[in-house]
């Protein structure tokens, strides 16, 4: 009888590999980023993306799309693979390589925390520390609005301070925003995920690029900049009593 087959290893050491995920949704007057509070070390107590580690045999986007779900309670997104993070040190549980993905959720979903996660909340981009990732300099959003409140001779309180995230996940997330940036620049071609429902209104598409960028821009703009070069199409057979409440749908072929 021959002796049952040995599987080949390699002679070295394997890094660990995880999947994180960074969730957006706009809330109201601000982008905002899904986040849990670790319940176990390393950084426990800490802000991080949902996401864990791979199990063997798993697809990535599997893996992903698990975690979010596990940590989260949120399930069936469409996910787009962002970028591979695996510094040495990133992890000080050893070297681990996460595959990073994105995506951008049109209607806030319940949320409800399991797994190793504590807790789970959306927080605002402008609120998180990321100055790890990008210098002194921020990439988050401001408030959508070129109107200056005016000078007050009270004393001024001070500014909230940054909330910090664990591990790299400040870079992961600038990441991430800069990818939904680009993404906005051809919505239309580029349908990893959707920015705004089926069916919306001129004036809904123009409050997500302003939440988004972090500008106001002009009203007639979303027009000019989609109907008026074929990108969007009436929904419908029958236009809107009135043009305000017209709904548009993408111009996908």
């Amino acid at each position: 009888m021959s002796p049952a087959p040995v599987p080949f290893t390699y002679p070295y050491p394997r890094p660990s590999v995880t999947c994180d995920v960074v969730a957006f949704t706009m809330r109201v007057d601000h982008l905002a980023v899904l986040l849990v509070k670790r319940k176990e070390d390393p950084f426990k107590g800490s802000w991080a993306l949902p996401g864990g580690f791979v199990n063997e045999n798993e697809a990535l986007e599997r893996a992903a799309s698990r975690e979010l779900y596990e940590e989260t309670g949120v399930s069936g997104v469409r996910l787009e693979q962002l970028a591979a993070y695996g510094d040495p040190g990133r992890d000080p549980r050893g070297h681990t390589i996460t595959v990073a993905w994105v995506t951008f959720l049109t209607a806030e979903p319940s949320i409800k925390p399991g797994d190793d996660a504590a807790e789970a909340e959306w927080h605002p981009l402008r609120s998180l520390d990321l100055r790890s990732a990008s210098g002194s300099r921020s990439v988050a959003p401001p408030p959508p609005s070129s109107r200056r409140a005016p000078p007050s001779r009270k004393s001024v309180a001070p500014k909230p301070a940054k909330l910090p995230v664990a591990f790299d996940h400040a870079r992961i997330i600038t990441g991430a925003y800069r990818r939904l940036c680009k993404h906005l620049d051809d919505p239309v071609h580029d349908p990893a995920f959707d920015i705004v429902p089926a069916r919306f209104t001129l004036a809904e598409l123009r409050r997500i690029y302003e939440v988004i960028l972090g500008r106001e821009l002009p009203p007639r703009w979303a027009k000019q900049y989609f109907v008026d070069r074929g990108l969007v199409v009436r929904a419908g057979s029958k236009p809107a009593a009135k043009p305000a409440n017209q709904l548009y749908r993408w111009n996908r072929r």
